[in-house]
């Protein structure tokens, strides 16, 4: 069986190709469950996030499944369209991708933590659709667990730079000063949070928060004293912002064209900041054309973080030398697997032995014989059928100048030492 690791992400693939292939909320288990099911599959796991879509498995490569032509078929794409942006990893180099990516240094921000939330809920998903097995569920923890050491003995998390802290420092760029400002916040997910948190230590204090969930976006008004409304209302609210910035799992766009530039009409054509951070987007790329309106994606974050991620690199050559070492012993651990087989089977066929011989000598004793001499015989025979099979392989392999089996039984059985007082 081989570990797989493959997708696309920020880096390999734009993100009109990345938002083609996401797994929504409500087609992830669907999704799962299909994936599961494909011949040669035992285990599998996807991460679905705006910055990237990752499929974990644990396959037998002799089956006839071809996990990347799956991808396609099951987003109903063109056979090899995602071939130029697809990255594909086995192995050792799929374990180590994995720590990377939970540790947060395959992410566009580089040491963000927001991946390994994401992560962990990839991990309970396929729980939940029950494609976790040994393999995968010794992975994700392992990732966890490594991201943890990685955030503790490193300064990886040092600074704050995120995608939210991004979108904030963008605004401060354009309107200088934020404290007389208004913005409108869509979603209430963990990256909304953020960015609530980072407007928030800069001045800003009248903030709308756009949410389906109710219940979910006043537990952030309440924390914030913010104002709250139901999603379906944005556009009654959105001439009176001067920020927009939207992160939803909407499949859909939530602002249109026509809805902006009726806000701009009314707003006199104060000009509108917008970033959005959803992938499929919240806002209709048509938005980015008006006039008195700044839209970002958030591709274009990616050249806005510059100054804190100086302060990462050499924490970040830490984590990789600790990744290394983690992906090392979990190989290892994988490696493993096979001698346990093997020593099972060994164990079975030396407890078959060994209740045969005593089987028989229990018989010996109901007949009387002296149970010193049975005794004697049977660890005779006993030591005779353990060694007799290992014995013939090894006359045979010695005719055959197959020395590498016989430096091996040496190893196995210790046997270097004695051998040299025989000589």
């Amino acid at each position: 069986m081989t570990l797989i690791a493959y997708g696309i992400n920020h880096s390999t693939a734009p993100i009109d190709i990345r938002e083609k292939v996401c797994f929504d909320n409500e087609i992830m288990p669907d999704a799962l469950n299909e994936l599961k099911h494909q011949n040669g599959v035992y285990e599998a796991a996807i991460l679905s996030t705006c910055n990237r879509t990752e499929i974990y498995c644990n396959i037998d490569q002799n089956k006839n499944h071809n996990p990347i032509d799956w991808l396609h078929n099951y987003h109903g794409m063109k056979k090899g369209l995602l071939k130029p942006f697809l990255y594909e990893h086995p192995d050792e180099n799929a374990v180590r991708h994995v720590l990377r990516v939970a540790s947060g240094l395959d992410s566009m921000i580089l040491g963000e933590t927001q991946v390994l939330g994401q992560l962990k809920n990839a991990y309970q998903e396929a729980i939940n659709a029950g494609c976790i097995g040994h393999q995968l569920n010794r992975l994700f923890q392992h990732s966890f667990h490594v991201a943890k050491e990685i955030r503790s003995n490193t300064a990886i998390g040092d600074h704050p730079v995120s995608v939210a802290y991004a979108a904030v420092r963008l605004a401060q760029q354009i309107f200088g000063e934020l404290n007389n400002k208004t913005a409108l916040l869509i979603g209430a997910g963990e990256t909304i949070e953020l960015v609530i948190k980072h407007l928030h230590e800069n001045g800003l204090r009248r903030m709308i928060i756009a949410n389906r969930s109710l219940e979910r976006s006043q537990q952030l008004a309440k924390e914030y004293s913010i104002y709250t409304i139901h999603i379906n209302d944005v556009a009654k609210h959105l001439a009176e912002t001067d920020i927009v910035i939207s992160c939803t799992a909407s499949s859909l766009p939530i602002i249109g064209k026509g809805t902006v530039e009726n806000a701009i009409q009314v707003r006199k054509h104060k000009p509108i900041f917008m970033v959005d951070i959803a992938v499929p987007r919240d806002i209709e790329i048509g938005v980015g054309e008006l006039d008195d309106v700044y839209l970002y994606s958030v591709d274009d974050l990616k050249d806005i973080v510059q100054v804190n991620l100086k302060n990462r690199q050499y924490a970040a050559k830490q984590a990789e030398q600790i990744i290394d070492i983690q992906a090392h012993e979990f190989m290892d651990w994988i490696n493993s697997l096979e001698a346990v087989s093997t020593i099972r089977a060994l164990r079975g066929q030396a407890e078959r032995i060994q209740d045969e011989v005593l089987q028989k000598g229990l018989l010996r004793i109901k007949k009387g014989d002296v149970p010193e001499a049975i005794l004697h015989e049977a660890v005779h025979a006993l030591t005779n059928k353990l060694i007799h099979e290992p014995s013939f392989q090894l006359k045979n392999a010695s005719a055959k100048n197959r020395n590498a089996l016989l430096k091996a039984a040496e190893k196995l059985y210790g046997l270097e030492e004695n051998k040299a007082k025989n000589k």
